[in-house]
């Protein structure tokens, strides 16, 4: 006899995109249940120690934008915080911060056991339970493996890199999920059932050092920021001014790659036992070295995997390489020459689908209420799952509640593009966030995540009042500093030209405004002070915006146009049910690509591969004429 309990939504899988997914809907007042297939697992980094980085910043802060975790966790349990790129502009600095692994799994696990209206439970889910409606099939609740049935009303699936999981080293292969953990099995024949495909992707890991064998003194040294730039906009800046741990720099050279060339042979890669497709952006070294053959070096990161640990992670040699010569070619590089090796690198495979399977609000578009999210969608990285993951917690939540689902633009958000790239473009690999990416990034930076985003956690139910409110008076305070340093005349009085001297900056030759004058590369808000005597003090977080804002409001406003353009083609929505065979001219590709996808706007269908602007001007006009029949 079946033993049924019920709930409103289930979560598979506690991994990055589980946790915010699971957060996501109890706190929007859903009894939730998550399943993990170890509890001791929970937010756990199978790979690097690291949270954030190029790109991927700006994902963790617009998580926190919205009302989600990540942030929060970060600044808790970090020992070494950097902003990338600050040699370059605004637009591509990155927060990257050092993680205590075990710490950050600690204390997500604390968040999550203590939230309200969530459940967690230790169990593999075997079967997703459907029925057919007069719409279609729709989920009615999840078995797992001991028989016991969850009934709810929308499930999301966030199996990460677990599911039917192998890991290689050389010839040996062990099926387990990562980081020695109990994989996946039952819900593969599951899904196949219920009609959704899946397809094997790979990534890897390097080995872990006993840092007591590592020799710093042949590295360079690599301290984090003198200040501390918290993630979340809730964190106060002074509790994350810690005493923070080192990283440090070496690099591998040609008896490395020799090492390597001669074992080619027995690299799971290159002897054709990997069956998975591995991720462009995150090579091992073998690829490395065969890829780019001419660089004599390439960049190895050590860095500590935390405060209680001698555990290093070696950043940049990733592997899958047999034991002997893991340990032979690790021995090369400077400073590791007598290391040790606590856990070997790793190739794992994993099953996934091709996100092409799902509407924008992350929803599969053949199972209603079956919700997808992380590394299970064919993306990689912590940062990218955590932002499908709270996509996905927070549609669900709407679906249920009767609410239309939150869709981010490209134009609005990083995550808007990194979902927008999984459901509308063929990824063959797994899809790894880039700023190269987003085509509006001086729009999207990591510093204005909360003025972009904030008012859409607002309105969904994860941001409070207050938080609303706070960001309110930001925008206000912001353009009204941006208008009072242009109306502010400053003249080529004896006492300014003197001061301007004093820092090295030309001297005035007529008056100009306050604004004209912050467009000088070596002057600053707050180097203007002395020749600003009647302005008040305002928050550090306003100063830098009006800053920005001045500094480049040509490049900006020119963004804002091109966004207007791109706004036109997205707010042209194909109808659901459109029969893509009875538009005319439609060349046979772009119509075989459109009954793929089924794109919901123009502006969709115009980014997937295979449909060209002239598919796009005969779908123009074919939408034109069935509106002027209606």
């Amino acid at each position: 006899m079946e033993y049924h309990i019920s709930t409103d939504v289930c979560v598979i899988g506690a991994g990055h995109a589980g946790c915010e997914a699971a957060l996501a809907c109890s706190r929007l007042g859903l009894q939730t249940v998550i399943f993990t297939m170890n509890v001791d697992s929970i937010a756990m980094m199978p790979c690097n120690p690291h949270i954030g980085g190029s790109s991927k910043g700006h994902l963790v802060r617009e998580i926190d934008a919205l009302g989600g975790e990540m942030g929060k966790n970060i600044d808790k349990t970090f020992i070494q915080s950097k902003m990338l790129n600050v040699s370059k502009g605004p637009a591509v600095h990155s927060l990257r911060t050092q993680a205590d692994k075990a710490e950050y799994s600690r204390e997500m696990r604390k968040v999550l056991e203590n939230q309200e209206n969530l459940q967690i439970r230790q169990a593999e889910v075997s079967e997703i339970l459907t029925e057919e409606t007069e719409t279609g099939r729709r989920v009615t609740g999840v078995r797992i493996h001991t028989g016991t049935v969850y009934d709810c009303r929308a499930a999301i699936i966030c199996t990460g890199t677990y599911l039917n999981a192998r890991c290689l080293v050389g010839e040996s292969i062990t099926e387990t999920g990562p980081g020695g953990m109990q994989r996946s099995t039952y819900l593969k024949d599951a899904l196949g059932d219920i009609g959704i495909p899946l397809r094997r992707f790979k990534t890897g890991t390097p080995a872990r050092m006993d840092g007591r064998t590592i020799d710093y003194s042949k590295m360079t040294i690599q301290p984090g920021d003198k200040k501390v730039i918290p993630f979340s906009y809730s964190t106060n800046p002074e509790d994350v001014q810690i005493e923070q741990v080192p990283c440090y720099l070496t690099y591998t050279n040609q008896e490395t790659h020799d090492i390597i060339r001669a074992n080619l042979d027995r690299s799971p890669i290159y002897a054709g036992i990997i069956e998975g497709t591995g991720p462009r952006y995150c090579p091992s070294i073998e690829d490395k070295v065969v890829k780019f053959g001419d660089k004599d070096r390439h960049h190895v990161f050590i860095e500590p995997e935390g405060r209680h640990t001698n555990e290093v992670y070696v950043d940049g040699m990733s592997s899958s390489m047999p034991d002997d010569v893991q340990q032979r070619m690790y021995r090369t590089v400077p400073g590791l020459e007598h290391c040790v090796i606590v856990r070997n690198a790793y190739a794992i495979e994993y099953d996934c689908i091709n996100a092409n399977l799902l509407k924008l609000s992350l929803e599969t578009r053949d199972v209603d209420g079956l919700f997808c999210a992380g590394q299970f969608n064919g993306s990689s990285g912590y940062e990218e799952a955590a932002a499908q993951g709270l996509l996905a917690g927070i549609n669900a939540s709407m679906k249920i509640k009767g609410r239309e689902p939150l869709i981010l633009k490209r134009s609005e958000a990083y995550i808007g593009v990194l979902i927008d790239d999984l459901v509308s473009k063929d990824n063959r690999e797994p899809y790894r966030m880039m700023t190269s990416r987003a085509e509006y990034r001086l729009l999207l930076r990591q510093d204005n995540a909360d003025l972009r985003l904030r008012k859409y956690g607002w309105q969904v139910g994860l941001i409070s009042q207050e938080e609303y409110d706070y960001v309110c008076y930001k925008e206000k305070a912001i353009a009204e500093e941006i208008e009072r340093l242009k109306s502010v005349k400053i003249g080529a009085a004896a006492a300014n030209q003197e001061y301007l001297a004093s820092i090295g900056s030309a001297p005035l030759k007529t008056a100009c405004s306050l604004a004209e004058l912050l467009c000088r590369p070596e002057l600053s808000y707050e180097k203007l002070a002395p020749l600003d005597p009647d302005r008040k003090e305002l928050p550090e977080a306003v100063r830098e915006q009006v800053e920005i804002n001045i500094r480049y409001e040509g490049y900006i406003q020119r963004q804002k146009k091109q966004v207007s353009q791109f706004e036109k083609l997205e707010n042209k929505r194909i109808p659901a049910g459109i029969d893509y065979d009875q538009v005319e001219s439609l060349r046979l590709e772009a119509r075989q690509k459109l009954k793929e996808f089924m794109p919901s706007s123009i502006g969709q269908a115009s980014r997937i591969s295979g449909v060209t602007p002239a598919d796009v001007s005969v779908l123009l006009i074919y939408l034109e004429k069935i509106k002027g029949r209606k």
